[in-house]
This record gives C-alpha cells, structure tokens and sequence, in this order.
C-alpha cells in the first residue's frame, strides 16, 4: 500500500466514522433541544483548553491500559470480554488494599505489590476461560462474561463486607492519603500513571510486532487450524494471551484508583471497556495507532461530561455518539469490503477480515 492509499485508508476507514458520527450526533442534541455547535464547543474548550488538556491525559491512562487488553485478545481471534468484571474485581482489591499498605510500607514497595496484587487477579480472571476453552472447547465468550459477572459480584460485596469504610454512611473504601497516590509529572496535574500506560503501549507494540510472540499470535489471529498444523503450542498461547490481556484491565484498575479515585464505591463502573471497544477496531488492534483515538475519546469524555451539564441533556448523549461510530463503522466496512476500499476493521480470519 502507497503513501496516497494509506492516507485515503485513514480518512475512510478511521476519520470519517468518526466524523460522520458528530454529524448524525449533531441531530440527536437537536432533537434534545441542545445547541450542536455550543455543546461541540464546549467539548473541545473542556477537553483540550486551559486545564482540560490535562485532564484528558490523565483519563487516557487506565483506558490505553483497557484498549492494550483488548488487542492482545483480539489480535489472535480470542475474545475475551471479561474487561469489567476484572477492572471492577482489581479496583475493589486495590482501594480495599492500599491504605494499609501504604501506611506501613515505603511507598515504592507499596505500589509494586499493589500493582501485582491488581494484575493477579485480573491474570486469575483471565485463566478460567482461557482453560475452559482449551480442555473442554467452551466459547469465551460466554465464559468470560460469566467470570465478568461473578467477578462484580464480589467486588461490591468486598467493598460492602470487609473493607468498608465504618467511619461513612455510604458503602465505599477507605480514602487513600493524597500523599500515598500516584504522584504528578513534573510540571503538570498529570500523574505518572499515564507513563506507565505509555510505556505499556510501547512494549505492548513491540511483542506483537517484533518477537516470536507476536508472530504466534497473529497466526493464530489468521488462521488457528493453520496455527496447529505449524506446530505453535495453541493451548499454551491462549493462556498466555488471557492471562496477559486480563492483567493489562486488571492493571487499568490500579492505575485508576492510585492515580485518580483513592477509593471506590459500590455499584460504581465507569464502563471504560464499552466505550473504548470501537477505537480499538478504528485503530486496527493496533498499540500505536490507539494512543490518538483513545485521546479522541478522552477528548469527548472529558469535555463531553461537562458539555452535557451545560446543556441540560444527560450525559448519556455520549454513549449514544460511541454508539453512532459503531454504526457507520459497520456500514463502512460492509461498504468497503464489497468496494475494495481500505484495510478491514477485522482480523485476519474473521468474516473475511483482514489486517
């Protein structure tokens, strides 16, 4: 593919999804009785001026992390839709953990084992359907939104049960000290958890385009009965695969409560895996190529949440734009498949998809 056919790629198949959806979104907030431009205002001014900036790079973090989990996944054809409950299940273990922790240890060791305690139990969430699948053939599916389920369940009752906080009425963690959170980079009220979910993107890039790894992964992506026939120990790379995309949600949780929250509440789910899924298929499965539509979303998060307030609509207009940019990226990819035009959203392998 040429310089001209990569950029025309990129304005059909990445760009104009996402246009079109703003478009079609202007006439939702019409209809609501919402001004399209000021609220589209709004969003770009809360978003990316003043200290809006600043914000949207610290709501980046633990949503790289989410995307970084669905790649992994996606690239090799398993889908693993378990990012809730492990987000949800590390974010109660985090909160429930860490002001005891980091009361009694230096602050380095703390966030060292509160981060593999995080990514543990997402690796754990992981592993169920990762070997159901390869011992008894079961759908992951269906699996991993089980796991997702049970895995929120026993998050509330955790945040309910044994690490409420006594001293409120209402049913939360203890309040992580400020001075025990994640702390800022320099010069900025952006914390350092952004850096990790960078550096996560950056490494993540590199074992999926660059190893033996990734290789196996994208032939199992492709084409799994090929994958055998090479001898690629398929098992052994499915578990792996959901071990490391569980961690990666799990990991998005820690990130999210030391750098962000210091405490979660029950019933509480920012729902980051729903709202992230169709830039991750917009950016290819690619690491790199989500940092700036993950910004995107952020952008409109951000910006958007406020916007919405100043409006007098519901803030709920924002997953009806998330949801409008699914829908023209289907009617592009069924266009474009029939045309020829672009490079698929899809694997490799799926419905004729290709990367």
């Amino acid at each position: 593919m040429n310089l001209w056919s990569r950029i025309a790629d990129v304005l059909l198949r990445t760009v104009a999804p996402i246009v079109l959806a703003l478009l079609a979104g202007a006439v939702v907030l019409a209809v609501l009785g919402a001004d399209p431009l000021a609220f589209y205002r709004d969003v770009v001014t809360l978003g990316l001026l003043g200290d809006g900036w600043q914000h949207t790079l610290a709501a980046m973090a633990p949503l790289l992390l989410v995307a970084l989990g669905l790649i992994v996944a996606f690239r090799a054809q398993l889908w693993n839709l378990g990012y809730s409950g492990s987000f949800l299940l590390a974010a109660a273990v985090t909160a429930g953990i860490s002001p005891a922790l980091f009361a009694s240890l230096p602050f380095g060791l703390a966030l060292v084992i509160a981060l593999v305690a995080a990514a543990s139990v997402g690796a754990l969430l992981g592993f169920v359907p990762a070997l159901l699948k390869v011992w008894r053939g079961t759908n992951e599916v269906v699996t991993s939104l089980m796991m997702s389920f049970i895995a929120m369940g026993v998050a509330n009752l955790l945040v309910r049960g044994p690490w409420q906080d006594p001293a409120v009425s209402v049913p939360q963690t203890r309040v992580l000290d400020l001075a025990n959170m994640l702390p800022f980079v320099p010069g900025t009220r952006v914390h350092v958890g952004l850096v990790l979910a960078l550096v996560a993107v950056v490494v993540v890039q590199l074992m999926l385009n660059h190893t033996a790894f990734g290789l196996r992964v994208d032939v199992m992506g492709a084409n799994p009965a090929a994958a055998l026939h090479a001898g690629i120990n398929v098992r052994g790379m499915t578990i792996a695969i959901f071990l490391i995309s569980g961690g990666l949600f799990a990991l998005a949780a820690a990130v999210d409560m030391l750098g962000q929250w210091g405490y979660m509440r029950a019933g509480w789910n920012p729902g980051y895996g729903d709202k992230i899924l169709p830039f991750v298929f917009l950016a290819r499965l690619s690491p790199i190529a989500s940092v700036p539509l993950v910004g995107v979303y952020a952008v409109l998060a951000t910006g958007g949440t406020i916007a919405a307030g100043r409006a007098g609509i519901s803030v709920d207009v924002l997953l009806v734009l998330v949801a409008l940019v699914l829908v023209f990226m289907l009617l592009i990819e069924v266009l474009g498949t029939k045309l020829r035009l672009g490079v698929s959203y899809l694997p490799r392998g799926l419905f004729g998809g290709a990367r």
